[in-house]
């Protein structure tokens, strides 16, 4: 059977669609959050790398943290991943390294955090990745998705709050059993799973003592971040790369679309991008296209990786190296599809591609619901020079979305009402401490991204070169010198963090 792309279209597709086809905007699904959800490494297998890196155990975790109704006591079963090869114990108060999960299967994240498995020996610290609420194993209502997901009723209690509680909760209970109650807690997460680490730090101080928060775009909510932003960095990366191949990419949406309402059209594009034998139209081939350069500029890692997709290293330049082929003439697209390979086959092993997708193999479907009721974030503007088509964001196609899926109407203030975000250098000064945020530039997210330090102890590392939480990534010969820096600074900054707890705890047992 011949092979399709990209496993993720459904979310990618929708994405895009909201970017620039605002055609869509009454009856497109929002989109999910772009996340780290990864395949595991080439280099070795997934089931010998889970043998090597984690145990998998279950806590009993309750449904409804800030309500007393007799539903509210209710249970379910919340995975976390645990690696206690290179603690230290509890004897010594050794610290242990939490990862607050994302929208999606705690195992894809657990395999590709490098950062924590090769700093945990220095540190002598415990590993611990919690799986998020209503994603992957980790589903209330006896664990029957179609049941949790069934409607608002069910889907109400998945919330970012509920799963900050879920991971003080399970925190706390832990450390209890592990007899490790002084023990440091240090929290690290990437993108949505970032932002929950940054939260969970100025929720519960108590809890822990301090976060890295990679690529953790906690600004990019209404009237913080511009709309426009997201797309002003994917056409940035790629007109940085080569002018003419940031023209072709801009100058080929209406060639698609009038390609595609000329009689014969659809099988002349079918050809052209090596499309399955199924329905599709030029608005489909739009999103796929918007898909894979989005996605490919926020992973332009310098290495080869298999994150979204198996790519090569800088891979926005191969991009624009394939649309800058002299081989393919003025033939744009045969310049769009050999891009659109770097994305969806650089293996080389799909024989056709798919752009209506709609698998989700990695249980992501819940940031449907997130996305319509608090993560708001607007991305979708383009301006003239933008790569895309020109779009505005658009608040009221979110609602009419939402409120036809789940009868619900977003909030779109409660993040920043439950956070915080306006004015957060004059805020976290003041009442904040203790968190890394690392951005690279490079990344579509890092417009909405805390950029500059807001004091001694709450910290902006950014990489101009950077991409999506880089930073976590597992270390290869090959990577940059920027990069080594990057990782050298968060763990000088985390040693200090746990340096200044010891001293503490210390004055506190003298006393």
């Amino acid at each position: 059977m011949a092979e399709s792309g990209s496993p993720f279209l459904f979310w990618f597709s929708f994405f895009c669609l909201l970017h620039s086809l605002p055609v869509y905007y009454s009856i497109s699904p929002p989109p999910r959050f772009p996340s780290s959800l990864i395949s595991p490494e080439e280099k070795v297998s997934l089931a010998a790398r889970q043998n090597l890196l984690y145990r998998t155990k279950y806590f009993t975790q309750i449904l409804d943290h800030f309500n007393y109704y007799p539903k509210s006591y209710d249970t379910f079963q919340q995975r976390y991943l645990i690696n206690d090869t290179f603690w230290g114990g509890a004897k010594s108060n050794a610290p242990i390294f939490v990862y607050t999960g994302n929208e999606g299967n705690i195992e894809w994240f657990a395999q590709n955090t490098g950062f924590l498995y090769e700093t945990a020996p220095h540190f002598k610290a415990l590993i611990i990745f919690i799986e998020h609420r209503f994603y992957g194993k980790s589903i209330p209502f006896g664990g029957k998705k179609d049941v949790a997901y069934s409607n608002a009723t069910t889907l109400g209690y998945l919330s970012s709050t509920q799963a900050l509680a879920d991971y003080a909760s399970l925190i706390i209970d832990l450390k209890k059993n592990l007899t490790a109650t002084d023990s440091p807690v240090v929290v690290f997460g990437g993108s949505y799973g970032g932002m929950l680490a940054a939260w969970f730090r100025l929720k519960y101080p108590h809890v822990t003592i301090g976060a890295l928060a990679s690529s953790s775009p906690i600004l990019n909510f209404e009237n913080i971040t511009s709309p426009y932003s997201f797309n002003n960095i994917v056409t940035k990366d790629f007109r940085s790369e080569s002018e003419s191949c940031y023209k072709v990419i801009k100058g080929s949406w209406q060639q698609i679309e009038d390609t595609a309402n000329q009689p014969g059209g659809i099988e002349l594009l079918r050809k052209s991008f090596r499309i399955c034998k199924n329905h599709f139209t030029g608005y489909d081939l739009e999103g796929w296209l918007e898909t894979a350069y989005i996605y490919t500029a926020m992973t332009d890692y310098p290495t080869p990786s298999n994150f979204l997709s198996p790519m090569p290293a800088y891979p926005v330049k191969q991009m624009c190296k394939a649309i800058d082929d002299p081989a393919t003439g003025n033939d744009t697209f045969a310049k769009l599809f050999g891009a659109a390979t770097v994305y969806y086959n650089y293996t080389g092993t799909a024989t056709c591609f798919d752009p209506n997708d709609n698998s989700d193999p990695h249980d992501l479907g819940g940031w449907q619901w997130q996305a319509c009721t608090e993560m708001i974030m607007p991305t979708s503007g383009n301006n003239e020079e933008s790569i895309f088509p020109p779009s505005e964001w658009r608040y009221q196609g979110r609602v009419s979305y939402c409120e036809g899926a789940y009868g619900v109407e977003p909030r779109p203030n409660w993040i920043t009402t439950e956070f915080g975000g306006h004015d957060i250098k004059r805020v976290l000064r003041r009442y904040g401490s203790n968190i890394i945020f690392f951005n690279g530039l490079r990344d579509p997210w890092s417009g909405g991204g805390v950029l500059s330090n807001i004091s001694e102890s709450i910290v902006a590392i950014v990489a101009k070169e950077g991409a999506h939480h880089v930073d976590l990534r597992f270390k290869t010969s090959e990577d940059p010198e920027w990069l080594k820096d990057v990782r050298k600074q968060e763990i000088g900054i985390i040693a200090k963090w746990i340096s200044e707890y010891y001293h503490d705890l210390a004055l506190d047992l003298l006393s």
